[in-house]
């Protein structure tokens, strides 16, 4: 019986001596996964919050497995190319992989079900534009209204009122937010981001489906 390319030995001689254990593990891990599960999808992102995805991968736990990066571990597991791949027709050039054994249609419906709003941040592109009027902003206490000025509106005090003197636009629909704007949108309670995942394609031993085009690029990703 030819000997299975995922029984091959690993070699990590290029890898810094330090993270050698972990990446190895890593490898393993990936390709035990392959062998554990009936599907392997692609997916991507717009505007990923740590926080929240952890909380979906812990509910998918029992079910299923993500693995996250393009990092050389996994090109290692996958295969660097069509002559090394680990199974035939896998997508080894892919950066974020689910694999699972739900079924296809309940794959589709978690993913597409998924989505958390939350505060854009800086270089965002702004979903509205956010314009302030002339007058009392009340929904400010006084103690506020020297930070206000540091993020470039026209503010003032009035009878212990934080008061705009003139309109103030805080961003425009379609451009990146400043860091000010930022700010004051996360004051003024507006979130324009949406954490969203998207299904690429899926892969298992018999059938490769492509199940969306042009959505391999993630945005604003967060890495703290």
């Amino acid at each position: 019986m030819p000997k299975s390319k995922r029984d091959r030995p690993v070699t990590l001689s290029k890898t810094k001596k330090k993270g050698r254990g972990q990446k190895e593990s890593q490898v393993n891990s990936i390709r035990g996964a392959i062998d554990s599960y009936s599907s392997v999808y692609v997916f991507s992102f717009e505007n990923m919050r740590n926080l929240k995805f952890k909380e979906f991968r812990e509910q998918l736990k029992s079910s299923s497995r993500f693995f996250l990066g393009s990092n050389k571990a996994m090109q290692i597991a996958l295969g660097r190319s069509a002559a090394d791949e680990i199974r035939p027709g896998i997508p080894f050039t892919w950066k974020h992989l689910f694999l699972t054994s739900l079924p296809r249609e309940e794959v589709q419906k978690i993913f597409n079900a998924f989505e958390e709003t939350d505060f854009a941040r800086t270089g965002s592109k702004a979903t509205e534009k956010v314009e302030l009027k002339e007058g009392p902003l009340t929904e400010f206490t006084h103690e506020m209204e020297p930070f206000l000025r540091k993020q470039g509106m026209p503010v003032r005090l009035n009878k212990g009122v934080v008061e705009l003197v003139s309109n103030f636009v805080v961003c425009d629909e379609g451009k990146p937010l400043s860091p000010e704007a930022s700010r004051i949108l996360r004051l003024l309670g507006i979130k324009m981001a949406t954490f969203r995942l998207h299904l690429i394609c899926r892969w298992n031993e018999d059938d490769f489906e492509l199940l969306a085009m042009g959505l391999d690029e993630d945005s604003d990703v967060e890495t703290s």
